[in-house]
């Protein structure tokens, strides 16, 4: 062996790695937000998602009263576990309100809280463009309109940034829209993803996700069940991934690009595909969610070992990704826990909760939507580390942990 081949194995293995969650341990809750969720014009409003921001100084919501709402992380010093109470935690930093039901939203891949001018994020909302807002000021900084055969404005289901940060990539019913960041309006780029009536991608295309291995590939997810792979410069269609009991509502790549996972609606399985040999799905990870129509978003932590995800049930349950078995759970909320974010480099994970109630009219209404405080509600959980996280890590490299995994991107 060569000195230049010793050098590179030595930089490889003094290379940092993520340390791992000790799963075995349960979280604890340590900051709780319900009352501020509650108004007196929709006493059921309930949580649609959450995500955290990719430096981690903060996470987004949003809810079924058309707001986005944006809480900061306090200081380490404010990191201790807290009681269920009817007061919240704290107040949301920014509230920002859209004009109709918000379908999607996406950070900036490269968003830093101490950089104004990438402190930012996208929103899609029914019969509205494209909005970017100011994660500073909570002002609307720009919009990108896209327009139909009839010069009417038709609104995305699904949004997201390239990896590079450049361009916006919309899904509309069976076609992408592809917009470029710094210019706003009502430019951008068509593709179909029906090339012919037999092949393609038909519906609405719900979901996408970029690979963080900065392949060149991208994944969009259909309400027509199906999910599909294409080439980020020329939107090429590389192949279909068929299975999906329910429309496609969320896609995610492993941390190192090889694994897609794709969950969707009224299916109570996550498929796991492995994009070297897609023939078949690796294995299943169940959910609670075969009796909803609701999207119900997953998460892989930043080490690519585990993946956790939501349910009906009210409980979040947590799966190894190199086996596919299920490690351990926790009850997060008394109804549906539809989102599911892991912090970007700390020991922490957020959730969000509620579903549409239907009250019957006959019924006393005041009674039905009599909620708790574990209901329509966020939390922030604190995780454990593991004590032999070097021996772990070492262990699941073979899978999702490779030297990229810690990157924001």
């Amino acid at each position: 062996m060569g000195e230049e081949e010793e050098e590179v194995l030595e930089s490889n293995s003094n290379e940092y790695s993520l340390p791992s969650l000790a799963l075995d341990v349960l979280p604890h809750r340590t900051y709780h937000f319900h009352r501020q969720f509650t108004t007196p014009s929709n006493p059921n409003n309930f949580l649609k998602a959450v995500k955290w921001s990719p430096d981690g100084s903060c996470f987004l919501t949003t809810s079924d009263d058309n707001t986005l709402r944006l809480f900061s992380l306090p200081g380490s010093e404010s990191d201790v576990h807290v009681d269920v109470s009817d007061d919240d935690s704290y107040a949301a930093n920014l509230v920002m309100n859209e004009g109709e039901s918000i379908h999607d939203f996406c950070w900036y891949p490269y968003m830093s809280a101490s950089d104004p001018v990438t402190n930012v994020f996208a929103t899609t909302t029914r019969d509205h463009p494209i909005h970017l807002w100011d994660a500073t000021s909570g002002e609307l900084r720009c919009t990108y309109r896209a327009y139909d055969a009839m010069d009417e404005i038709t609104a995305a289901f699904s949004v997201a940034f390239n990896p590079a940060g450049t361009k916006i990539f919309a899904g509309y019913n069976k076609c992408i829209r592809i917009f470029d960041l710094h210019r706003p309006g009502r430019d951008f780029e068509l593709y179909s993803t029906v090339k012919d009536k037999k092949e393609g991608q038909t519906g609405v295309i719900s979901s996408i996700a970029f690979s963080p291995s900065h392949t060149g590939i991208l994944a969009l997810g259909s309400y027509s069940q199906t999910t599909a792979i294409y080439r980020e410069d020329n939107m090429e269609l590389l192949y279909v991934l068929h299975g999906q009991e329910g429309g496609v509502t969320h896609v995610q790549f492993s941390r190192d690009g090889n694994y897609l996972y794709t969950g969707g609606r009224k299916d109570p399985y996550i498929m796991c595909w492995d994009l070297r040999n897609a023939v078949d799905c690796v294995y299943k990870l169940y959910r609670a969610s075969e009796n909803t129509n609701q999207r119900i978003l997953f998460d892989i932590d930043p080490s690519g070992q585990h993946l956790g995800t939501g349910g009906q049930d009210g409980f979040v349950h947590l799966y190894d990704l190199q086996t596919g078995q299920w490690v351990s759970g926790f009850q997060a909320a008394l109804d549906t826990v539809n989102g599911f974010s892991f912090h970007p480099f700390l020991p922490h994970a957020v959730t969000s909760s509620g579903h549409r109630r239907f009250v019957i009219p006959d019924d006393d209404e005041k009674e039905d939507l009599s909620l708790s405080v574990n209901e329509n509600c966020v939390s922030v959980w604190s995780f454990c580390y593991n004590s032999t996280m070097e021996n772990d890590v070492k262990d699941y490299d073979s899978l999702n942990n490779q030297p990229e995994s810690g990157n924001l991107d």
